[in-house]
């Protein structure tokens, strides 16, 4: 397995829409370990392929957060939202490729979700709580949207502001 540097925002590659995968095989399974790695590494409940700089629908999530608890790691493969709740929670979001910015974000409670497996079979599941949020901020990376999207303008802009502070203080390193 191999840790991926994971693309701060701005960069042109996260706001793209991701082409869908066209196939299961050892090298996008090697690319869902190498996600999982990064996204515990980093450490993250979830991570798209954009982040890591390849512009595929995959996601990886998991979304334990006690550490005496299993990990429930999931990979995701061409990820659809098939129904929604009228019901809604706020979280406040974060996102690895906006490191240390969060931003309270209103989603739908409840999600179901059908994908593809590594195996290659068609999985559908329903989620709520933290891992509906989660899987709704991960589908909408594969769509080019970022949680701050879903923020005022004058929050965005200062947020994108710092971000560009960032990259430019991690380029003179």
């Amino acid at each position: 397995m191999t840790l991926r540097p994971i693309l701060i925002h701005p960069d042109p590659r996260l706001k793209k829409v991701c082409d869908p995968v066209p196939a299961v095989d050892d090298t996008l399974r090697r690319l869902a370990d190498d996600m999982l790695a990064t996204m515990y590494d980093a450490p993250g409940i979830g991570l798209a392929a954009p982040q890591v700089g390849v512009t595929r629908r995959m996601l990886v999530m998991d979304c334990v957060k006690d550490s005496r608890a299993a990990p429930q790691p999931m990979v995701l493969v061409n990820p659809e939202i098939t129904w929604t709740s009228e019901a809604v929670n706020t979280y406040e979001e974060g996102c690895l490729s906006i490191p240390e910015q969060y931003g309270d974000v209103t989603r739908p409670a409840e999600v179901r979700v059908r994908w593809t497996a590594l195996d290659g079979s068609t999985k559908e599941e329903q989620f709520d709580g933290l891992w509906a949020t989660c899987v709704q901020h991960e589908i909408d990376h594969l769509n080019g949207k970022l949680f701050i999207d879903y923020l005022g303008p004058l929050k965005r802009q200062m947020i994108t502001r710092k971000m560009e502070k960032l990259k430019r203080g991690m380029a003179r390193a």
